[in-house]
């Protein structure tokens, strides 16, 4: 039997999965992955550790499949969007301010070059249209602006700069094919230009001051691309000694980790329906909103229209919101009931939100009304999208002298709903540009929190489905390699065989309606009420 791997490199945590070629899942494992803070804003990680991480998954994996390594015929690798920096012969270049020489990627949720993003979009050029208008300081170009000034020894050293979905891939075979996945998303590669570096904007480049990466043929930030699930060549020696696998099984080109999610799930049970009225909700540490139309839609704020990034011929709309499970972990940590509850939730086998959630059902069975006095803006680091102001703070409203269990609760619902409001922000504002999405389907670990799913449902109208399968970015990874070892012809055919079937969760009706308007009205006024405090505390001071 024919099987393939799906390999998911998130913020945390290296996880490897055994698809056969339904999509059911034989078995998977998962590794942690350290992560540096130096500094505020500061986040690294370590790309040897990333790989041993990944090693020890895909063993773990095919351990608990009771796989023979001989069985895998394709592999598909997926990550976040973060920078790797290779110099010779592949060796790490430090991009720690303190030096640290194994420290070689920059985490996507660094904010370091948040000043870089301001100079690049002050500069302007034709690639930002292509990203909402505004760059993001996730983005790579802001990085490597920082990455020059500030540490020119790191920057004289490097040969190649890797998206880390392309690394992990270059890691594996040796070659230099990078997926248009995350060369369109993260570097303003514009992919409906061509695939053999055509779509490099080489003045925008020499504008912002990274003339450099023009040179030779663009070969420190990639010259072949290919659409995610391209034959990229087989596993080298060396990786597949590490791996535990063949040498020569078919390695996929990547994809960002959220756009695997996408793939995973956009095509789950869809029959007759239009993919393209489906947006698909990556919802972990951060949140992606992920879209598909047949021709480009430019939103404001909104990342994209992106080309080939998913499926080929078709364009990719990404909103998202920079902080989501991350954002409730802050909010619960907080608190000062967090403590007392954490040691309860301990001794019981429960999670901390388990007992919140319970304190919450225990109060009568309109939990959402609840928190119609608590109010939490959501953009505690930054907005990610429809605003692209990564400046942005957070804000609760409606506290009182309470510091117990029962107000902690409703910091969490209030919290959840935040999230929701931001949500339905993403597509009102993809609604008005000309996209039309009236289906969530969700993925990622928030995918399992049926608090969070039903406020999506009633705060955004939106009918939402949500997968059986355990584990859509695995899936979504594993179609790539599907794909590439040849056992489907397309990645549409890879997504009708082994997407799976999904639990509907459809909106509460007007009641729910109603209230989930009133309070997203708060949620927008709060937003422009942070504006005006952060005009004003900068208002010069004239009594100086």
């Amino acid at each position: 039997m024919s099987l393939f791997l799906g390999i998911d490199v998130g913020t945390g945590s290296a996880r490897a999965g055994v698809f056969d070629r339904t999509g059911r899942l034989l078995g998977h494992d998962a590794k942690g992955i350290e992560t540096y803070r130096p500094a505020p804003d500061f986040v690294q990680q370590s790309s040897a550790e990333i790989w041993s991480a990944v090693c020890a998954a895909i063993r773990g994996a095919l351990d608990n499949a009771g796989t023979d390594p001989a069985q895998i015929i394709g592999m598909g690798f997926d990550a976040t969007c973060s920078l790797a920096v290779a110099g010779a012969n592949g060796t790490p270049v430090t991009i720690s301010p303190n030096g640290e020489p194994d420290q070689d990627v920059i985490l996507w949720m660094d904010h370091r070059a948040m000043d870089d993003a301001y100079e690049i979009n002050a500069l302007g050029g034709a690639p930002l249209e292509y990203v909402g208008g505004e760059i993001s300081p996730e983005m790579q170009l802001p990085k490597l602006r920082w990455l020059k000034r500030e540490l020119p020894q790191s920057w004289a050293a490097v040969e190649r700069f890797w998206d880390l979905p392309d690394w992990l891939v270059h890691r594996a075979t040796g070659g230099e094919t990078r997926s248009l996945c995350s060369t369109v998303c993260k570097w303003t590669y514009l992919g409906h230009k061509g695939q053999a570096g055509e779509g490099w904007d080489d003045a925008f480049l020499a504008k912002i001051g990274l003339a450099e990466l023009s040179e030779n043929d663009h070969a420190a930030i990639g010259h072949t691309l290919a659409p995610p699930g391209t034959n990229c060549g087989g596993l080298s020696e060396t990786a597949a000694k590490e791996l535990g696998l063949l040498p020569g099984t078919a390695v996929a080109a990547s994809m960002i980790d959220a756009h695997a999610g996408a793939l995973g799930t956009l095509g789950m049970e869809l029959g007759d329906d239009n993919i393209t009225q489906r947006l698909a909700m990556i919802a972990g540490t951060s949140t992606c909103h992920i879209g598909l139309t047949r021709d480009p839609v430019f939103v404001p704020g909104v990342w994209g229209p992106y080309y080939g990034v998913v499926l080929p011929d078709a364009w990719a709309l990404e909103g998202g919101q920079s902080a989501a499970g991350a954002l409730l972990d802050a909010v619960i940590a907080r608190h000062g009931a967090t403590a007392e509850l954490t040691a309860q939730a301990k001794s019981r086998g429960k999670r901390i939100t388990d007992l919140l959630e319970a304190l919450l059902a225990a109060k009568g069975d309109d939990i959402s009304q609840l928190a119609a006095h608590r109010h939490i803006q959501p953009d505690f680091h930054g907005n990610r999208s429809p605003l692209a102001q990564p400046w942005r703070h957070g804000g609760i409203d409606g506290l009182t002298l309470d510091t117990g269990p029962d107000d902690l609760a409703l910091d969490y619902l209030a919290t959840v709903q935040g999230l929701a409001y931001g949500t339905r922000q993403i597509m009102e504002a993809m609604t008005a540009a000309g996209a039309s999405f009236d289906t969530l389907v969700l993925s990622g670990g928030l995918a399992k929190n049926k608090l969070y799913l039903q406020e999506h449902a009633d705060a955004t109208g939106c009918t939402l489905l949500v997968p059986h399968q355990a584990e859509p970015v695995l899936a979504g990874s594993a179609m790539l390699g599907a794909v590439a070892a040849g056992a489907f012809d397309t990645l549409p055919a890879a997504m009708a065989a082994m997407s799976g079937t999904g639990t509907t969760i459809t909106p509460r009706g007007s009641k729910a309606a109603d209230f989930h308007n009133r309070k997203y009205r708060v949620f927008q006024k709060m937003q422009a009420d942070h504006a005006a405090y952060r005009d004003i505390m900068n208002e010069k001071d004239t009594t100086q």
